[in-house]
């Protein structure tokens, strides 16, 4: 096989999972400052199925084949011109950052700031569930400012980035309680959640008061804002494409009127995250949450599991 080309995931048309396929690409070459990483494993994020069903498509634009693939883990492969602080062999973790999804393939060249190493014995594969941690650690330690002692509210606790604030938040002596399906509450108590709470039986209302609320799901932004006790602060990851306009703006007027202030970000890591990252895991306050495990064949399957709903933790798709 001409070794100029790789193996990656592809879809030429928006749709549903079944539009993703295993297609052959070229190989790319990593330019000054990039690094080119053979991946082992990659995780699904939430962002790629929306841009596959074409529900970014003012961004993501007309033209195909397409790509997904946000995150990934593996060897350092190839070094661009001047870069410096990685070498051949390494073990990383990293993501693409905003310039489109293409981790879902045999190789991908990323800035080398985009990228860290993995800790020592911790599995290439088990570790591609955790670059989305960087996510929980920013919105914790940088946007809320979580002290020791405080109440936090985890919304998509048994999620790839809930799980992680979960135990985060768990370490770093805060009360947590996890908002998740009713199959999942033993899980999120295993990640160290002093409450768990099926979240289709209570409403928000009967939830209590908090001193900082971290939202996955991007709905019903009011109702979990209104939780915060005196000084609270609320973070959101998402919100819903459909009223992207009016949720942002109210999160923009929330940080100056009325009680709690909301924060929106969306994660785009550096190394100096990774870094954090990797002591996370090598202090014992983060590990790995793998649902299942998919061939690169069968990431459409992995698609179409994580919009199922009920994931507990993340589908990891290995590289081979």
């Amino acid at each position: 096989m001409d070794d100029r080309t790789m193996r990656a995931v592809l879809f030429d048309r928006y749709g549903g999972p079944e539009v993703l396929y295993v297609g052959r690409v070229p190989r790319p070459e990593p330019a000054p400052g990039e690094v080119l990483v053979r991946v082992r494993a990659f995780s699904v994020n939430g962002g790629e199925l929306t841009a596959r069903s074409g529900g970014i498509r003012l961004l993501t634009g007309r033209k195909f084949p397409q790509r997904v693939g946000l995150d990934f883990t593996g060897e350092v492969a190839a070094l661009g011109v001047g870069t410096t602080g990685i070498a051949v062999g390494d073990r990383v973790w990293g993501v693409v950052g905003r310039t489109g999804f293409r981790s879902a393939a045999q190789y991908v060249a990323v800035r080398a700031d985009r990228l860290g190493r993995v800790p020592d014995g911790l599995d290439l594969v088990d570790a591609a569930a955790l670059p989305v941690a960087t996510t929980a650690i920013t919105a914790l330690r940088d946007k809320a400012r979580l002290r020791p002692g405080e109440r936090l509210l985890v919304r998509g606790a048994a999620g790839g980035v809930g799980n992680a604030a979960v135990q985060l938040g768990a370490a770093h002596g805060a009360e947590v309680t996890a908002l998740a399906r009713a199959a999942n509450l033993d899980f999120v108590r295993t990640l160290g959640a002093h409450h768990a709470i099926d979240h289709r039986a209570v409403p928000p209302s009967e939830l209590g008061r908090f001193d900082v609320v971290l939202d996955t799901a991007g709905t019903e932004l009011r109702s979990f804002r209104s939780l915060l006790a005196p000084g609270g602060r609320m973070v959101t990851i998402a919100f819903d494409p459909t009223r992207s306009a009016a949720l942002l703006g109210y999160i923009a007027a929330s940080a100056v009127h009325g009680r709690g202030r909301m924060r929106f970000f969306s994660g785009n890591p550096k190394r100096a995250l990774f870094d954090d990252l990797a002591r996370q895991v090598a202090e014992g306050g983060l590990r790995p949450a793998v649902d299942t495990v998919f061939p690169l064949e069968e990431t459409a399957a992995a698609h179409r599991a994580l919009e199922a709903g009920g994931v507990r933790g993340k589908y990891v798709v290995r590289v081979d």
